[in-house]
């Protein structure tokens, strides 16, 4: 089970990431975002930031698909974010070493090969 916690420690860990102040949590590299906290809208209520909802970067269509229809428990979709690459995750069922891996791949999606092999030479 991962929180907003290990989401921030993931993220921060990662070359050239920024923080945007946010009443979750909000990460950028380069100008990207490739993790925020879920900005749930329910019509006629105000906007509610779930900081159990990750929100990722996930390249492209065919892999935000493989993920909702490979593990329906932890990844889901919303209208709101249809044609966009990304999917949200679940923090309360998903192990760290996974959020991990999903974090890491969504920075190296928003960065460019250089800096993603700084990070292979790193580990």
């Amino acid at each position: 089970m991962a929180d907003a916690d290990d989401v921030r420690r993931l993220a921060l860990s990662l070359p050239q990431v920024e923080e945007i102040d946010s009443d979750g949590f909000d990460f950028r590299v380069l100008n990207k975002g490739f993790v925020w906290s879920y900005p749930e809208r329910t019509p006629g209520k105000p906007r509610v930031i779930r900081t159990d909802i990750a929100v990722l970067y996930v390249g492209d269509e065919g892999e935000k698909q493989a993920l909702l229809l490979g593990e329906p428990d932890l990844f889901f979709t919303t209208p709101g974010y249809d044609g966009l690459p990304l999917v949200m995750v679940r923090l309360a069922v998903v192990s760290v070493g996974r959020l991990t891996e999903l974090v890491t791949d969504a920075w190296r999606m928003r960065v460019p090969d250089e800096l993603a092999q700084t990070l292979e030479r790193d580990v």
